[in-house]
């Protein structure tokens, strides 16, 4: 009774921890989820605000260049600005004048191209970011479902063999107390058998009591010795199946610590593949086009601030002097009227068990060599891929170079990151090295290695 309690106690302990750790895998795949989840809630997020912060720098500029154009209409039919247009030689204080006003034209159009780049680049990097997030979600569940169900398999199997070595434990034991009950049972009749043959009268017993007593002797022995047989045949089952419990809870602890300790932070590696290098890029081309706006801000308020710095009456004086020759002209010299005889001067950044040690050995360094190889092939697919998502893209500032033609606010975002066939080609080979890559790893960790 005690026996069966025991073996009932173990297996019970040992169905609870199956069960438990299979919640505990099922709680990782929700945990997975809602990590990419808030990722996604997170990129959704900024993407509303770069979406709001464009539509307000576009209001911006549209008010800038409003604010301009109403000044310069007023300027531009007079004097000074036919002279601003045919060399630029204007009063000091019409200069600051004017040159206040293409700042405010510069910081318009700096503006406007800020908006671009916030709706075309930084908006279009968060969506990539979002979509590859939900794509390697699905990748890697894929993959961490196939090795949890490997590792419930494993589970399973250990279970059915311990439950296998406890019944033949019981069977053991049963059998041992029914050859130790027939042992004391033939004792007991060969004792009263001796006994009754060493004292036993010439008209003692009748021949057929004594034959009896023979023939129960000889039944009992051939009990004890098929209950001898059974005994050792149970116990050659318990042996061997706890030698097959004890190989399987070794596979098994193996199998479960290479889950946890190696392939579980794989599987989040996965998750996060590319995720901050990319969400880096994006955010250091919005640091790039404001510190750049901030830049070409700062250069044209330098050359504002130079006017400034010269202002000069005197210099202001010779050219007014010079855009009003006539009026300033001095009049000729009054000549002397001399009379004869004057005279004037004039100054100038890592038997059957043996063969299976043997089998096992032999097919654990074919799978260590062809794990290496597949390692190999992963650490160079991974390698390329990781190259792929730290490109150094990430620089606007040539967004923001003003030249003296005038181009268009998109063509000068039109390159780089931007430009639709090296961004699809660019696109298609990520995806297509992505593939590779969880082939490769899915390769790698079925092996359970």
């Amino acid at each position: 009774m005690c026996v069966c309690v025991c073996v009932c106690v173990c297996v019970c302990v040992c169905v609870c921890v199956c069960v438990d750790v299979r919640a505990q895998l099922v709680e990782q795949q929700r945990c997975l989820e809602q990590q990419t989840e808030m990722r996604v809630q997170l990129l959704q997020d900024l993407q509303d605000f770069f979406r709001k912060k464009a539509e307000i720098e576009t209001e911006y500029s549209r008010n800038l260049e409003k604010l301009a154009e109403r000044f310069m209409a007023k300027t531009r039919s007079t004097k000074d600005h036919q002279q601003y247009k045919k060399d630029q030689n204007l009063l000091s204080p019409v200069n600051c004048w004017y040159l206040l006003l293409n700042q405010v034209r510069r910081e318009s159009k700096d503006h406007a191209t800020l908006s671009d780049l916030y709706l075309n680049n930084v908006i279009t990097r968060l969506t990539h970011i979002s979509e590859d997030s939900a794509r390697l979600l699905k990748r890697s569940k894929e993959i961490i479902f196939q090795l949890q169900e490997d590792l419930m398999k494993l589970l399973n199997e250990l279970y059915t063999v311990m439950k296998t070595y406890h019944m033949y434990h019981v069977e053991t034991i049963s059998a041992e107390t029914k050859l130790r009950e027939a042992e004391r049972q033939e004792g007991r009749v060969k004792g009263v058998s001796g006994s009754g043959g060493g004292v036993e009268p010439v008209f003692g017993l009748r021949i057929e009591e004594r034959h009896q007593r023979r023939n129960a002797a000889r039944k009992m022995e051939k009990m004890r010795e098929k209950r001898k047989a059974k005994y050792s045949e149970n116990k050659l089952k318990t042996l061997k199946a706890r030698n097959e419990y004890l190989l399987t809870m070794e596979a098994t602890n193996a199998s479960v610590f290479k889950y946890y300790i190696h392939d579980l932070p794989d599987i989040i590696d996965c998750c996060d593949l590319g995720y901050h290098s990319s969400l880096s890029r994006a955010l250091k081309t919005y640091l790039s086009a404001e510190l750049s706006l901030e830049a070409s801000r700062r250069a044209g308020l330098e050359v504002l601030e130079g006017a400034v710095e010269g202002l000069d009456p005197a210099r202001d004086r010779q050219r007014l002097l010079g855009l009003y020759p006539t009026a300033f002209c001095p009049p000729q010299r009054f000549g002397f009227q001399a009379h004869m005889g004057d005279i004037a001067s004039q100054p100038q950044v890592q038997a059957e068990l043996t063969l299976r040690l043997t089998q096992l050995q032999t097919r654990l360094a074919s799978l260590k060599i062809e794990n290496e190889e597949v390692k190999k092939t992963w650490g160079a697919t991974l390698t390329t891929l990781q190259d792929m998502t730290v490109l150094d893209d990430y620089d606007v500032s040539q967004s923001f170079t003003h030249s003296p033609s005038s181009e268009s606010v998109k063509s000068s975002v039109s390159d780089g990151y931007l430009n639709k066939p090296s961004l699809a080609k660019r696109r298609a080979n990520q995806q297509e090295t992505e593939l590779f890559y969880f082939n490769v790893r899915h390769a790698s960790t079925c092996s359970l290695m």
